[in-house]
C-alpha cells in the first residue's frame, strides 16, 4: 500500500466508522507528524505503541563477521541500532 493509498483508506474509514469527513491533507500531515514523533522517540531508546497494531522498539544488533560476495574477503560488519516491529497478539491472530 502506498502512502497515497493508506490516506485514502483512513480518510474513507474515518467517514464510515466515525461519519465525519476528515481532509486528505489532514491525514497526510497527521502521518508525517507520527513519522517525525516515532523517529524521535526511537533516536530516544523508547518503545512506540501503535494501538491495535503493535509496538516501534529499538534494538542492538552486536559487531559480526560478514563475507564480501564479490572477492570472499572476511569484513567486520560494525554494531548498530535497529527499529524492529512487534504486531499485538489481536494483529497476529487477525492475520491466521
Amino acid at each position: 500500500m502506498t502512502k497515497q493509498e493508506l490516506i485514502d483508506s483512513i480518510t474513507e474509514a474515518m467517514k464510515i466508522r466515525y461519519d465525519r469527513a476528515v481532509s486528505k491533507a489532514d491525514v497526510s500531515a497527521f502521518l508525517d507528524s507520527l513519522s517525525d514523533v516515532a523517529t524521535v522517540s526511537l533516536k530516544a531508546g523508547e518503545d512506540v505503541m501503535l494501538p491495535g497494531l503493535g509496538k516501534l522498539v529499538v534494538k542492538e544488533k552486536a559487531a559480526r563477521a560478514g563475507r564480501n560476495p564479490q572477492t570472499g574477503e572476511t569484513i567486520q560488519i560494525a554494531a548498530k541500532r535497529v527499529a524492529a516491529f512487534s504486531p499485538t497478539k489481536a494483529l497476529k491472530d487477525a492475520l491466521e
